[in-house]
């Protein structure tokens, strides 16, 4: 496989478990690891208070009705589009409690990097190689080719604030870990 991408398969309510359980033992059983490969719930922890004050920790789905799958994909000369196999459709689209995959017509679409990430279905790692105090230049975006001062890292939001001189004002921005890189002296 050439590539790999993030699709979402809508299940019957409820189903979420099982048709993520099945679709991983599917994928062990037929060694198709190298085409499916890694099936998530996406899901987070709530706090819930009870009647009689206590508190108790849950954890709820954050898309109830959907599984997400990342698949290989490859290059089809054909559509000139990527695609996931016509095995690993088969799979997915046949394990009980799946209706079908979520795109136009129910024809499969990949989730797109930026929705991937919004989702929070992956986490990038940005590997900074400046600090607080440093001088940077943007990189990227509106103020593209601006220097400024790194005020603030916030590595868990991939988020950096730097102050750029702008109509000849200090002015905070906040950009991506990535949209900024160190100036070198």
């Amino acid at each position: 496989m050439e590539d790999a991408k993030w699709y979402v398969v809508h299940t019957y309510s409820g189903y979420e478990n099982k048709v993520a359980d099945n679709i991983v033992k599917v994928v062990e059983n037929r060694k198709m690891q190298d085409q499916i490969l890694e099936v998530k719930i996406p899901t987070e922890i709530v706090t819930e208070i009870r009647e009689d004050g206590k508190t108790k920790e849950v954890e709820r789905k954050l898309f109830p009705g959907y599984v997400l799958v990342k698949l290989g994909v490859f290059y089809d000369t054909k559509s000139g589009e990527m695609k996931m196999t016509d095995e690993a459709w088969y799979v997915i689209r046949n394990t009980r409690g799946v209706t079908g995959f979520v795109g136009p017509e129910s024809k499969p679409r990949p989730l797109s990097e930026k929705e991937v990430i919004a989702m929070g279905v992956e986490k990038r790692t940005v590997e900074v190689s400046y600090e607080v105090g440093d001088l940077v230049s943007v990189i990227g975006g509106p103020f593209d080719s601006f220097q400024g001062t790194v005020d603030m890292i916030d590595v868990d939001n991939d988020i950096v604030r730097v102050i750029i001189s702008m109509m000849g004002r200090e002015t905070p921005i906040e950009l991506g870990l990535d949209q900024v890189e160190p100036v070198l002296d």
